[in-house]
């Protein structure tokens, strides 16, 4: 993949979406806008699907990190628009511009960085470490 390769990702705001959705306790008092893990997710999907000609049988991407300002709301059933940019590899990491639109701009941007992991290996990585927390918590 060339430095400079970019994938766009539209998807219209739902009222799971919303950040008063995210709240597990009444007395959180969130607004009823697209919530930032949301915007990070979309961002990540358009990385991930950015990544998949990298891929090999047996592998997918994963993200490590995620530097992004959410810098304006979206409301509920408005259209939004995540946009990957390719930046390049640094050793085994992949980073990616991220950035968010909405009907009246740019939302959200930020860095994103990913990495190529064999899926078994990470399935079974994750069931050992519950397995091993459960011994130490009995």
């Amino acid at each position: 993949m060339e430095i400079g390769s970019k994938l766009e990702l539209c998807y219209q705001v739902k009222s799971s979406d919303l950040a008063k959705e995210l709240s597990t306790d009444p007395q959180d008092d969130f607004p009823e806008v697209y919530a930032t893990s949301r915007m990070i997710a979309l961002m990540e999907l358009a990385s991930a699907r950015l990544m998949k000609p990298l891929l090999s049988e047996g592998e997918l991407s994963v993200g490590v990190k995620v530097n992004v300002t959410h810098m304006a709301a979206t409301p509920n059933n408005v259209e939004v628009k995540a946009v990957a940019t390719y930046q390049g590899a640094e050793g085994k990491l992949h980073k990616f511009e991220v950035e968010l639109y909405d009907q009246a701009g740019l939302a959200g941007n930020g860095i994103h960085t990913r990495a190529i992991v064999k899926t078994e290996r990470l399935v079974q990585g994750a069931m050992n470490r519950v397995k091993a927390t459960n011994k130490q918590i009995n």
